[in-house]
């Protein structure tokens, strides 16, 4: 089955761990750590979005009402970061599902999100899509998979220069600061945190789907 694919193009994105090291990475040694940050996203699956549950009657929330469970897995993040203004990410995900009814062939379709998350915390784009599970009769278990992909500004995930050097600069033992981690002071961390961003991916969930994933 071709894995559906959703594209976000959004000014304000991206710095971020999450590809190998490169030529030109912020590559920071001392006192036994090593980071390296990339323009490339981190990518994951937000707390309590990587599954949903489909009940029958859909009022049900009993464990004999359950009809359909999916999970997200694998999520994999794939990023060209070598030239140009615009850097592409590409998230790719599998769909694995089950269903306690396997008597004929049986589509369903699953609504997903794939959100781009500044700092931690802070939104700034979403696109909702569509991902269809095919079960042949007889069959109580299928997988199938995803793709969304994000286009990036370099400009806009590049860490302001004052910030790389202090970053990079070399520290001696013995030396008043040698001890001191610079992502410690505020002003660096701040910055930091608005370079780092993530490409997240989950299931597009109900009010009751999502306190059902919560409370159960």
């Amino acid at each position: 089955m071709k894995a559906p694919k959703i594209v976000i193009s959004a000014a304000l994105i991206l710095l971020a761990a999450g590809c190998a090291g490169k030529k030109g990475d912020i590559d920071i040694e001392g006192q036994g750590i090593n980071a390296v940050r990339t323009a490339c996203p981190i990518v994951g699956v937000p707390a309590g979005t990587g599954d949903v549950t489909l009940f029958n009657p859909a009022t049900s929330t009993d464990a004999s009402a359950i009809d359909v469970v999916a999970d997200i897995t694998h999520v994999r993040g794939a990023c060209n970061d070598t030239a140009g203004a615009t850097i592409v990410s590409t998230v790719t995900f599998d769909v694995q599902a089950r269903r306690s009814d396997t008597s004929g062939a049986r589509d369903v379709t699953l609504p997903y999100f794939i959100t781009i998350v500044r700092g931690g915390n802070a939104v700034v784009a979403k696109r909702i899509g569509n991902i269809a599970v095919h079960f042949d009769a007889g069959q109580a278990r299928t997988q199938t998979s995803g793709q969304a992909t994000a286009s990036i500004s370099r400009a806009a995930a590049t860490l302001p220069q004052d910030v790389r050097d202090r970053l990079l600069r070399k520290r001696k033992a013995g030396n008043e600061d040698a001890a001191i981690d610079p992502l410690a002071q505020p002003e660096i961390r701040s910055a930091v945190a608005k370079a780092t961003f993530e490409a997240l991916v989950g299931f597009q969930l109900t009010e009751p789907q999502l306190k059902y994933n919560a409370t159960r």
